[in-house]
């Protein structure tokens, strides 16, 4: 009985399927239209992963990237204005100083205590008191990253 002949049959049958099963490279356009088929409401993620022959982990995978925003192209949402912090305040006038003077410059520059809101789309930032500039910066770097 010879088995050799049917062992390299095997390896040869082996090898063309490993070869066929090799990895596809989706373009990112393709795995958007894939993910917003599956946000339609009454869409099975698992029926949509196997018509596009994608197994359904890689599905909410990108699924989860899109919903961040980080599946590819990001839509223009909204953009930060540039903001300028200056240590110097103007000159402060009240009813009563206008009497004695038309305007009185101040000495020593006082802070301002407020609250400042920054809403983005993954944080919300509220800080009260008076804002140390480098900290804001930083704090919006690290956010908007």
């Amino acid at each position: 009985m010879d088995t050799s002949g049917q062992v390299s049959e095997l390896v040869a049958a082996k090898n063309k399927s490993a070869s066929a099963a090799q990895r596809q490279r989706r373009s990112i356009a393709e795995k958007r239209r894939i993910v917003e088929e599956t946000l339609i409401e009454g869409a099975s993620v698992a029926r949509i992963a196997r018509a596009h022959g994608v197994n359904a982990n890689q599905v909410f995978g990108w699924r989860r990237l899109y919903l961040s925003g980080r599946l590819g192209e990001q839509k223009p949402t909204m953009k930060l204005l540039p903001v300028r912090v200056s240590e110097s305040l103007p000159p402060v006038t009240t009813p009563a100083t206008r009497k004695a003077s038309t305007s009185i410059e101040v000495a020593e520059a006082k802070p301002i205590s407020g609250t400042i809101h920054i809403k983005l789309r993954q944080a919300r930032l509220r800080i009260e008191g008076c804002a140390d500039p480098g900290l804001v910066r930083v704090l919006l770097e690290c956010l908007t990253r």
